[in-house]
């Protein structure tokens, strides 16, 4: 069976990952073992001075490679979109700078104009207004998910929130939120079409060699993050019985915060 034909289940019950979360759960870790092997052999082609030509296949069959993650996003976007915008598939570090599901263009770009020197004036202002319109396209889709958000809140807490709410209302509210959450998997997609398009981008302002090197810093970016969350999760714990000063300063704070607050404006 396909992989898509795979993600066809919905989301499962709270606790439980979907067929198509755990699909693409293991798509993705065979998709980063193949991008350390890429890493690998653009470092290599680089090291040893390859003609261009030669290491334009490579760069090539690298760009194809992220568009192949960008279409198991879609994929699993269509199928259980909670799972992609949750961030669950990837590392503690990763998902703390996560940006809807994924990397923030602009800020890859700022991360990567440095690495480009040598360059050329007019790569480094295309650079720089892709950066700009990629903050652009960002701040769009950002207040187009918060006015989402807004709505799909209004709709669920729209009308009495008793026990005593009728089966006909209730059932109508939920199909109000149901249509404002189908608009949730369009706001990931354009996202992720976002980082798609601003990397092919790149790619035609950039030289070959440059491309290349750009696809090493941004691997490496993610490499380092990675093993961030191995070290966070392999470091030393601490004895968990409160020290004496801190048990005594939040004593002191609870007693504080339990004394009648005396109003500033009292005396206007």
């Amino acid at each position: 069976m396909s992989f898509q034909g795979l993600l066809t289940g919905g989301c499962s019950a709270p606790g439980e990952m979907s067929s198509a979360a755990v699909m693409f759960d293991m798509e993705y870790a065979r998709w980063l073992d193949e991008d350390n092997k890429y890493m690998a052999e653009i470092q290599g082609a680089l090291q040893a001075q390859v003609l261009d030509a030669n290491l334009s296949t490579i760069v090539e069959d690298c760009m194809r490679h992220h568009d192949e993650l960008f279409h198991l996003r879609a994929v699993l976007a269509r199928s259980d979109v909670f799972h992609l915008m949750t961030g669950m598939w990837a590392t503690q570090s990763e998902r703390c700078f996560l940006w809807m599901a994924g990397f923030r263009p602009s800020e890859i770009l700022k991360m990567l104009i440095p690495q480009l020197d040598p360059s050329t004036e007019q790569q480094l202002l295309g650079m720089c207004n892709l950066q700009q319109s990629s903050e652009q396209a960002e701040e769009a889709l950002e207040q187009g998910l918060k006015q989402l958000h807004q709505s799909l809140a209004d709709a669920v807490g729209a009308g009495p929130l008793n026990d005593g709410a009728d089966v006909a209302n209730y059932t109508g509210l939920m199909a109000l939120a149901l249509d404002r959450l189908d608009n949730l998997e369009s706001f990931y997609r354009e996202a992720d079409n976002l980082r798609q398009q601003t990397l092919h981008h790149m790619r035609r302002i950039l030289t070959t060699r440059q491309t290349a090197r750009c696809f090493v810093s941004l691997g490496e970016y993610h490499r380092r993050l990675r093993a961030l969350s191995s070290i966070w999760a392999s470091r030393p714990r601490e004895n968990f019985m409160m020290p004496e000063n801190v048990s005594s300063t939040a004593t002191e704070f609870q007693a504080i915060h339990h004394q009648p607050q005396q109003n500033q404006f009292s005396g206007l």
